[in-house]
């Protein structure tokens, strides 16, 4: 029976050095010739996947955490922030003296002092991922493809992440936009380091149901791969959820199995274990 496979990128389909595993491109190339379908299932919107992984062979993405779904091409889903909500979290952030990135399918978008505030935060961000050259990455590295200087106030948002000054600013956050979803990554409670902002009741699982409408799926043929908290509600609703190595507690605890990490060929063997190559 065809599997229908969902994969997060960060920790997952490449390591936290944004290393993409040969083993994982031939294996997902393997299961796609046996029939199998692979999607992304990541936090990234479409302009943060960058050619590297569409390379590999994909039936589709999704994407901004489940804000938005693409098979083959064509879009499924796309839940946007309104231009009211955008503008509304622009100015609250200016106002609290936080520096942020916009999150759109046509870029990110840096704010003013993003840059420069930004960078030790990424360096801090990278040393807790264990990755080399942590003490020297700068916030063009982590994101390539960032547009500096460009119109802030956008009708294209999927989702706004800040950095956080203090656990105190996403409390402030979570208050201040009761109608978007808040939450935080780069570390759990108090050691997170931003906070973000998007679209009310979008989740991974949200957007695979959506998906599987479209394509026609069950339920009972998808796995989905994962290392992250923010995974688990895609692990609550497919049928089978396997964490990599290098992932954290929470998602280990709930997973089906644990595969060995992504530098250690953790997608191709639980690949090879569930038998889809």
């Amino acid at each position: 029976m065809s599997k229908i496979i969902f994969i997060d990128v960060d920790g997952t389909l490449v390591d936290y050095d944004n290393v993409l595993p040969k083993s994982a491109v031939e294996a997902i190339r393997k299961a796609r010739a046996n029939g199998h379908k692979v999607y992304i299932s990541t936090g990234r919107s479409k302009a943060e996947v960058y050619e590297e992984l569409w390379e590999i062979g994909l039936d589709g993405m999704i994407g901004g955490n489940g804000s938005y779904v693409e098979d083959n091409g064509q879009v499924v889903m796309h839940q946007l922030l309104t231009p009211e909500q955008s503008r509304r979290i622009v100015d609250w952030l200016h106002d609290r003296k936080l520096e942020f990135y916009l999150e759109s399918n046509n870029g990110l978008f840096a704010s003013e002092n993003f840059e420069t505030r930004g960078e030790p935060v990424m360096q801090e961000y990278s040393a807790r991922k264990g990755q080399d050259n942590a003490a020297k990455m700068t916030v063009r590295q982590a994101f390539p493809e960032m547009i500096f200087g460009g119109e802030l106030y956008r009708d294209d948002l999927n989702k706004v992440s800040f950095i956080l000054e203090s656990y105190d600013d996403f409390l402030a956050a979570r208050e201040a936009f009761p109608d978007l979803q808040a939450g935080t990554w780069g570390g759990v409670g108090e050691k997170a380091l931003f906070g973000d902002l998007g679209v009310k009741g979008i989740t991974k699982a949200h957007a695979i149901d959506e998906l599987l409408k479209h394509i026609g799926g069950r339920i009972e043929d998808t796995i989905a791969f994962g290392d992250a908290k923010i995974d688990i509600p895609m692990f609550e609703y497919c049928h089978v959820g396997v964490a990599m190595g290098n992932g954290g507690e929470e998602i280990k605890a709930i997973a089906d199995f644990v595969t060995d990490a992504v530098a250690e060929d953790g997608l191709a063997n639980a690949f090879q274990r569930l038998g889809v190559i």
